[in-house]
């Protein structure tokens, strides 16, 4: 199936570190040229030359803040100044936000709504409509394990990626007989930058889990193989299963457990 992407072009974001960065990576090695959308321009510069030198890869670079409004439009508008036809997206940018609401801060709040929810669904139906047309193309929208469930003291985070997971399922379901293929990819804990930024320091050194190799392996194996939804790591897809046999409440309340901080004994 990848051999029909060969020498197209996928557009990655979050393409700086980690999840976005491998995709880069495993993409290039399958013959795809890239666009690599992130904040910080130098980590992309240096993917790009690695990524040149092996696979003899053409990469563009764009810089660009997607949590700022009108940043998506920015994207599309310099892929199309570049006469590029995107037949791969992945959407992979987004962070996360853990704490209790009297310490959050409304305007990183929306932020990440305008990165998780809103930049997310602008490049799908930006870039959607010309696959269409052509009746080629695939879109991989990075979601998460917490998108099954509510998060307690993480819920904006797990919300957004709920509205990824769903809005994911329904394109799937809408495209599927027109030539195009959507994924929602739900990693769990992965070794990336994600809970530092998050707040939730310590984490990955308490909890098992999966690398960004072993995550984005998954995904491109099971892209084109009618596998709407994609949970790397069999614990991960045994959790998935476990959330719907118990309450609503107490699966909120269960996640209480991984997310509330620790407060300041009182002298």
């Amino acid at each position: 199936m990848w051999k029909s992407f060969v020498d197209r072009w996928a557009l990655v974001t979050g393409a700086s570190s980690g999840i976005g960065a491998e995709f880069a990576r495993q993409l290039a090695a399958r013959g795809l040229h890239l666009v690599l959308v992130a904040r910080r321009r130098e980590p992309m510069q240096e993917l790009a030359a690695e990524l040149h030198s092996r696979h003899a890869t053409r990469c563009e670079i764009i810089s660009c803040d997607l949590s700022a409004a009108g940043s998506a439009a920015e994207v599309m508008a310099a892929v199309r100044e570049k006469k590029i036809e995107v037949d791969l997206l992945v959407n992979n940018a987004g962070f996360g936000i853990v704490g209790e609401v009297e310490q959050a801060d409304p305007a990183r709040i929306q932020e990440l709504i305008r990165l998780n929810v809103a930049s997310t669904t602008e490049l799908i139906y930006g870039l959607l409509p010309a696959m269409l047309e052509r009746r080629f193309g695939g879109i991989i929208n990075v979601s998460s394990l917490s998108a099954f469930q509510p998060v307690a003291y993480m819920g904006v985070y797990a919300a957004s990626k709920a509205y990824v997971l769903h809005l994911s399922e329904a394109l799937a379901c809408e495209v599927a007989d027109r030539g195009i293929i959507v994924q929602a990819l739900c990693p769990g804990v992965t070794r990336t930058e994600f809970f530092e930024i998050a707040g939730a320091t310590g984490w990955l050194q308490k909890h098992a889990s999966l690398s960004p190799e072993q995550v984005v392996k998954k995904s491109l194996k099971k892209f084109g193989r009618k596998n709407w939804v994609v949970v790397p790591g069999w614990r991960n897809r045994l959790l998935t299963l476990l959330v719907r046999f118990g309450s609503r409440r107490r699966v909120v309340r269960e996640s209480t457990r991984f997310f509330r901080p620790r407060r300041k004994k009182e002298k």
